[in-house]
C-alpha cells in the first residue's frame, strides 16, 4: 500500500489547524486508510505552535517565516526523507475536503498521472469558487498557461494537489516561493511531467483571513503571466 502523507503549511491557523486535523483523523478512522500528516508552521505569531504540540499534531515549527512555497518545501523534503510514494498539499484553514483526497490520489496510484490537481472548474460540483476578481485572475492566467505550455489547465491556484515520488523528489530540490501553483504547473509541464485534473469540491476558510488580498489580485496575475511568458522560452530537461 502506498505511503500517503498529507502536508499543511500553516500561518497563524489557530482557529483552524484542529478542526483540520481532526477530520483528517476521522476520516482515516471511518474510512480505515491512513492518511499521515505534517504540519509546516511557516513561524506562526499565534498559538498555532502550541495547539499542535498540545494535540500531539506532527509539526515542523520553521524558526523563520518563509512564506507559502518555503512551508510546503519544507513539507516536500519531509516527504523526501521519510520516503512517502505519494504527497498531498492539503490546506490548513478548512478550504480542503479531506473525502477528496482519494479522488486526487486514485491516478497517481495507476500511474495514469504524475500529479493531479483539486479542481473547481471543470464541473459545476463546487458551489464555492471565490471571488468574482479571482475568477476572473485564474481564467486569464490558464490562459497564458495553455499559450506557454500548449495544455489546457483551468484551475491554476488550486493548492489542492497529489504528487507521485519523481515530483516529491523535484519539488524537494527547487520550489518557487512567490506563485508556487502556476509556476511549478507550468514547470512540470514543460518537463514533460503528466498532470490530470479532478473536479473536487472546496469551502470558504472556517476563520481567520487569507493572505491573498483583494488589492493583490491584479499584481499576482501580471506578475504570473509574466513568469508564464519567461517559462514558455526557456528550455527544460525531460523528466527520465
Amino acid at each position: 500500500m502506498e505511503k500517503v502523507l498529507l502536508i499543511i503549511p500553516a500561518y497563524n491557523e489557530e482557529d483552524n489547524i484542529l478542526n483540520t486535523y481532526n477530520s483528517i483523523i476521522n476520516y482515516n478512522k471511518k474510512s480505515k486508510v491512513k492518511y499521515d500528516v505534517i504540519v509546516i508552521n511557516d513561524c506562526s505569531t499565534d498559538c498555532t505552535s502550541e495547539i499542535c504540540h498540545k494535540n500531539k499534531i506532527p509539526v515542523i515549527d520553521l524558526i523563520h517565516n518563509l512564506g507559502i512555497g518555503g512551508a510546503v518545501q519544507t513539507g516536500y523534503k519531509y516527504a523526501k526523507e521519510n520516503d512517502y510514494d505519494i504527497a498531498v498539499q492539503f490546506d490548513g484553514d478548512g478550504q480542503h475536503d479531506i473525502r477528496y483526497v482519494k479522488d486526487i490520489i486514485t491516478p497517481v496510484i495507476k500511474n495514469e498521472a504524475d500529479m493531479v490537481i483539486g479542481s473547481r472548474f471543470i464541473t459545476n460540483i463546487d458551489t464555492f469558487k471565490s471571488t468574482f476578481a479571482r475568477r476572473i485572475g485564474i481564467k486569464v492566467i490558464s490562459v497564458f498557461m495553455k499559450f506557454a505550455t500548449g495544455k489546457k489547465i483551468y484551475d491554476t491556484t488550486s493548492g489542492f494537489r497529489a504528487c507521485n515520488k519523481k515530483i516529491i523528489e523535484d519539488f524537494s530540490l527547487s520550489y518557487p516561493n512567490e506563485y508556487p501553483e502556476p509556476i511549478t504547473t507550468a514547470e512540470l509541464l514543460k518537463k514533460k511531467y503528466t498532470i490530470k485534473e479532478i473536479p473536487v469540491e472546496m469551502k470558504e476558510r472556517e476563520a481567520g483571513t487569507s493572505s491573498i488580498k483583494t488589492w493583490k489580485n491584479i499584481y499576482y496575475m501580471l506578475n504570473v503571466t509574466i513568469a508564464l511568458l519567461m517559462i514558455k522560452i526557456r528550455r527544460y530537461k525531460k523528466c527520465q
